[in-house]
């Protein structure tokens, strides 16, 4: 058995025993959705970040960084952007909301702030999509076992989808916010020694400065294609995430929100030129890649001394757990908490409603898979989440909080419009938009168009039953 093979199993037990361990202690559903309100600034910021460093900004990020260039800052800049609005902004008014009012999940802030019509709306397009950055996450899972063991993707995929399953299950945020800290421990170090490690193997800085591709502009920082389409699609739904919003819920105090995602937002910043360089030195050792999600794992596994590149690998499998846990969180409390609990057992007691969001982490698990074995490119696949994250929350979350004139009305006509655009204008134009207007960015500005005129047209007080 190799040394990174080893490495990652030993790992992996550990994550499930840690997570297995601290799931005993949860024994209300208040620990498992909101970690009973008492996450401090540490956690909030641990577990922010273990989140937020996943699939898409490692392997998926690599990759870009592999066809695209140093332009590939902008898939985690972007993301890093929305986290300073959601520190300072949007995450401390969003919790104080919640406490006030004793809310577990952004489905209860949409019920409370418009009606249940608007509830279910958002809680099923967020299962759609949530479904879809579960599957993300478990396709970084199996490229990386397929470059250490040989195993096919689809094998790796389940194996990754077992072991998160297992440790989330047993605790939900109160289990993550632990066991997402020695992840974080683990990528920090990790990519700290990696990247130093992986230009000096190519020759240095001077050496990676000749590295070409087809592009002309692959050295170019801005590029409007790729830079505006990255920050339309990105920072918005990190603003409006419900699955970094319910860490948000379980902060202590405004000071836990400002303090922890503030330096979320700083670490991703300081994180987002790494994906983007590893993979323009990958692109220098392996210029003829079968697929560009190899890069990382490849650099890794073959670039690096066998020590480093087993830590490495295993930041990199941190990356993808921890994410994947996050998405697992958004299925759970949606379908346990505003669907399960708010409309087809209202009377369920605590036991029950735990019971239900276990087994939801555990079909969502599967499900995750199965989509895994459906396509190949993480980045591909995130699209799809971050697409109805922002489209569809941007405006019912951000309006409501700050607009008083926001009516159930204008939310759910700009959900349906803005959803609907994004789709059509998806499959007309295959994914490629018109222009620099993506399907996203097209979306989004129908949504908020229509959230305008709601303003001037419908009475504030319409409500929708």
């Amino acid at each position: 058995m190799s040394l990174h093979l080893t490495f990652l199993l030993a790992y992996s037990i550990g994550l499930m025993a840690l997570g297995l361990a601290i799931g005993r202690r949860v024994r209300a559903s208040a620990d498992f959705f909101v970690a009973s309100r008492q996450l401090g600034p540490g956690l909030i910021f641990a577990t922010m970040l273990a989140a937020n460093i996943g699939a898409g900004s490692t392997v998926g990020a690599t990759s870009r960084g592999y066809s695209e260039g140093l332009a590939a800052w902008w898939w985690v800049g972007s993301a890093a952007i929305g986290s300073v609005v959601l520190a300072f902004w949007i995450g401390p008014a969003m919790r104080r909301e919640a406490a006030a009012h004793n809310l577990a999940t952004v489905g209860d802030y949409l019920e409370h702030r418009y009606n249940k019509t608007l509830r279910v709306t958002i809680a099923v397009l967020l299962w759609l999509g949530s479904i879809f950055i579960l599957a993300s996450q478990l396709i970084g899972l199996g490229w990386i076992l397929n470059v250490v063991t040989g195993i096919p993707k689809p094998i790796g995929s389940a194996a990754g989808g077992l072991l998160i399953t297992v440790y989330f299950a047993a605790g939900g945020l109160l289990t993550s916010a632990k066991v997402n800290t020695v992840q974080l421990a683990v990528k920090l170090i990790g990519f700290a020694v990696a990247l130093p490690l992986a230009i000096h193997a190519f020759g240095g800085w001077t050496e990676v400065a000749t590295v070409e591709a087809a592009s002309p502009n692959y050295w170019s920082f801005w590029r409007a294609d790729i830079s505006l389409s990255y920050f339309a699609l990105v920072a918005p739904a990190f603003v409006v995430s419900p699955g970094l919003l319910q860490k948000i819920f379980g902060a202590r105090d405004d000071r836990a929100v400002r303090v922890g995602v503030g330096l979320n937002a700083l670490g991703l910043f300081l994180f987002a030129g790494v994906p983007a360089v590893l993979g323009i030195v990958a692109r220098g050792n392996y210029p003829t890649l079968d697929a560009n999600n190899l890069a990382l794992p490849m650099i890794l596994m073959h670039t690096l001394p066998p020590l480093i590149g087993a830590l490495a690998l295993a930041a990199v499998f941190s990356a993808e757990v921890s994410a994947a846990d996050a998405s697992l969180f958004m299925l759970t409390t949606s379908l346990s908490q505003d669907l399960y609990k708010r409309f087809i057992r209202p009377d369920a007691d605590d036991r029950r409603v735990l019971r239900v969001a276990r087994w939801t982490a555990l079909t969502a698990g599967i499900l995750g898979v199965l989509l895994a074995w459906t396509t190949e490119d993480v980045i591909d696949t995130l699209t799809v989440f971050y697409a109805l994250i922002s489209v569809g929350l941007f405006v019912p979350i951000v309006g409501g909080l700050y607009v008083q004139r926001t009516s159930a009305t204008g939310a759910l006509l700009s959900v349906a419009c803005g959803v609907t655009t994004t789709l059509a204008v998806q499959v007309m134009t295959r994914g490629a938009g018109i222009g620099l207007v993506t399907p996203p960015l097209a979306g989004l500005s129908v949504a908020l168009g229509v959230w305008l005129i709601s303003l001037l047209l419908v009475p504030a007080r319409t409500r929708i039953v």
